[in-house]
Parts: C-alpha cells; sequence; structure tokens
C-alpha cells in the first residue's frame, strides 16, 4: 500500500507533523546531524521479530516521506497481512540523516498498531466457527481513536461506534438517573433516537427494555449459563452484544451462547507492543 493512506475523521498531515514536532524539540536530531554527514544514504528494512498482523506500515512510510521525499520503498508487506516472525515488512533506502530522525516516530506507530491488530486476530480466530462477532469499544488512547480502530479492522474486527454521536448506548448510569430501563428507553424514543442499544445486567431488565422497545440489548457481565438464558429469553427479536469479563480465556464459550456480538475493549487497551525494528540492510 503505498497510496496516500486517508481514513475518514484523521488528519494525516496534522499526525505526521505534530508526531515529528514532539520528537524533534526545538533543536532537531543534534546526534544525527552531528556524526552524519549530509549527503549520506541508509539502506534498511523493516523487519518483525514477532509473528504480526500488520497495521500501520502506510504511516511509517508517510513519516519518513515527511523528511525526505526522495526517499525509495520496497513495500514488501501489506496492512492485514498475517506474517511469522522475522518477516521483512519494508525495504527503505533514504538520506541516512532523515530516516534516522523519522526512525522512531514511525516504528512507535508501527509497532502500537500491529500489536493491536495481531491480539485482535487472536480474538477473531477464537470465536471462528460460532458466528458472533467482535466488536471494538472506545476504549482508546486520547487522539488515536481512528487509527486504533484501523488497526481492529485489520486483525478482522468490527467496529462499534466512533463518537458518542453516532450511536445511542443506555448504560447503567443512564438507566440510574433516568428512573429505570424503560423509562430510559422511552425518552429516548421520544427525543427521536432509534438503532438504540440498551446495557442489562440482570434478566429482569431485559423485558421492559425491550417492550420499551430497545433495539439492541448489551448483556453485561454475564457469564455463559445466565447468556443462554438471556439468549433465550430475547429469542431474537433484537441483536445480543456480550461484554464485561471477556478475555481471550473466556471468549470461546462467551461465543458459543449463541449472542451475536462480543465488545472486547483489550483489543485496544491492552495490546502489547510488536517487535519491529529497523536495521541496516
Amino acid at each position: 500500500m503505498t497510496e496516500p493512506f486517508a481514513l475518514a475523521g484523521f488528519d494525516l498531515d496534522a499526525f505526521i507533523q505534530s508526531t515529528l514536532a514532539e520528537d524533534l524539540g526545538t533543536g532537531g536530531d543534534r546526534t544525527s546531524a552531528a556524526v552524519i554527514p549530509a549527503d549520506a544514504q541508509l539502506h534498511a528494512v523493516m523487519a518483525s521479530r514477532d509473528e504480526v498482523v500488520v497495521a500501520g506500515l502506510p504511516l511509517a512510510l508517510a513519516f519518513i516521506r515527511a523528511l525526505d521525499p526522495d526517499a525509495h520503498f520496497e513495500v514488501v508487506a501489506h496492512d492485514g497481512d498475517h506474517l511469522p516472525a522475522g518477516s521483512a515488512l519494508l525495504r527503505i533506502s533514504a538520506n541516512a540523516r532523515a530516516l534516522l530522525t523519522a526512525e522512531r516516530s514511525a516504528l512507535n506507530t508501527v509497532q502500537h498498531l500491529t500489536g493491536i491488530a495481531t491480539l485482535t486476530r487472536a480474538y477473531v480466530d477464537a470465536i471462528h466457527g460460532t458466528g458472533a462477532i467482535l466488536l471494538d469499544t472506545r476504549k482508546t488512547l486520547p487522539g488515536l481513536r481512528v487509527l486504533e480502530k484501523y488497526a481492529t479492522r485489520m486483525g478482522g474486527a468490527t467496529n462499534h461506534r466512533m463518537r458518542l454521536d453516532d450511536g445511542v448506548m443506555i448504560k447503567d448510569n443512564h438507566i440510574a438517573v433516568a428512573g429505570g430501563v424503560e423509562a430510559a428507553v422511552r425518552a429516548a424514543k421520544a427525543a427521536g433516537l432509534h438503532d438504540i442499544v440498551v446495557e442489562v445486567d440482570s434478566l429482569d431488565q431485559i423485558p421492559p427494555a425491550l417492550a420499551a422497545g430497545a433495539d439492541r440489548l448489551l448483556l453485561d457481565n454475564m457469564g455463559p449459563p445466565m447468556l443462554r438464558e438471556a439468549v433465550a429469553l430475547i429469542a431474537g427479536r433484537v441483536p445480543t452484544e456480550a461484554s464485561g469479563g471477556v478475555n481471550l480465556n473466556t471468549i470461546r464459550a462467551i461465543a458459543e451462547t449463541g449472542v451475536t456480538y462480543i465488545s472486547v475493549g483489550r483489543i485496544t487497551q491492552s495490546a502489547p507492543a510488536a517487535d519491529i525494528g529497523l536495521d541496516f540492510a
């Protein structure tokens, strides 16, 4: 993928410039300027030392091009590729000062996003064949939501709502303030809202939520036995989403209860960075 990287709601140029500015400060890369000749060229390879699902590689190109517009790339892998440890992702020929200056910003971004995509794929693989769909959440680093949710897509997840204004989700605190599940849903309906997701944490909240017109039920912190009861009680009238307490050890059993979706905050909140390096070639 060597074409310009475009994501809705994401300003690539602003991200590249602000990230480089954070790293360069006011004095620039003093080390490279002192020890590397201005016209020196560097040939390097970006490679993963882990088994990974790649995400963010076009951003690495953008960081390097921002400092050396004439840099040459051989793109070996693409976002979404599942690669064994030791795989090359990108071969680069660029001005040495520019490449060394851009290195940390490029690697930090690719390591972080690849880590998310890799962990996401592990969750997707864990529920393969059950029919359940993995969702991400809004548990993302401030300012990086668009990129992190892009990475979960590269890992095979489906994006949940991006922002508070592109979905309606009535959660436990809304319910407590509104005076109950039914009152909260009816208030949302009266406000002209639709596609209303309602969080319930007990079976007795399900009938009033459905009666009030909930369009989807988020079954929060229910173990597999209760999830099975909830799915049977709902009987296909609305889609269901399991959430809370989901990890790689529990997700298969949760998926096998028959829920439509499983949302997992860990895939963005707790993903370790992938071990990816840039080495002299």
